[in-house]
């Protein structure tokens, strides 16, 4: 009777143990994933931010008007640069949209600006630049969705808490992100 008691009691802590090993391991992948998510919206902004400087220069070269549009998009790219924190990131991100939307309205109101081939190729990679960004945010916050759910769930909320995996957080747009940018001349 003692050996079948010792026998049950150590199935039991092998049990325990296998699902804190799978419910850690588990964790450790959601969490993997939702950095390595992060990863390809600053990949995304990362190519945004290269063919930011080229517009730019383009521009320029056309239209020597709008210098605060201009140096915004400068300042908000140098911001990014600087962040240390994705909540930073997103800040500097939004900061940067922004801008980007002013520079918009400038080009619809200048159409000698839309007819330079080399604006309106730029202008066209920005675009596609910005719906991969779009694109690489939505799969963040699945990710973070995906990775807090495990983390508040039972029973692997227990193993979240054992080992410090605390909820992380999902991009969310800047306040007025929704208002379409003024630009005055």
């Amino acid at each position: 009777m003692k050996n079948k008691t010792i026998w049950i009691v150590l199935a039991i802590v092998a049990v325990v143990v296998l699902w804190i090993w799978s419910s850690y391991n588990g964790l450790v992948t959601r969490s993997e994933g939702v950095d390595g998510q992060w990863a390809q919206v600053e990949t995304q902004y990362q190519r945004r931010f290269d063919l930011i400087p080229n517009l730019v220069e383009s521009v320029k070269g056309i239209f020597n008007q709008e210098k605060e549009v201009f140096g915004k998009l400068a300042d908000a790219r140098a911001r990014y640069s600087g962040a240390a924190s994705v909540a930073d990131k997103v800040k500097a991100a939004n900061q940067v949209e922004s801008a980007l939307g002013r520079l918009l309205v400038v080009m619809e109101n200048y159409p000698q600006l839309r007819s330079s081939e080399a604006v309106t190729t730029l202008m066209s990679q920005l675009e596609g630049a910005e719906n991969r960004v779009s694109v690489e945010r939505l799969r963040f916050n699945d990710a973070v969705r995906v990775y807090n759910l495990s983390v508040k769930r039972f029973p692997s909320s227990i193993t979240a808490s054992w080992f410090g995996f605390d909820e992380k957080e999902y991009f969310q747009a800047a306040s007025g992100a929704e208002n379409a940018p003024k630009v005055n001349f």
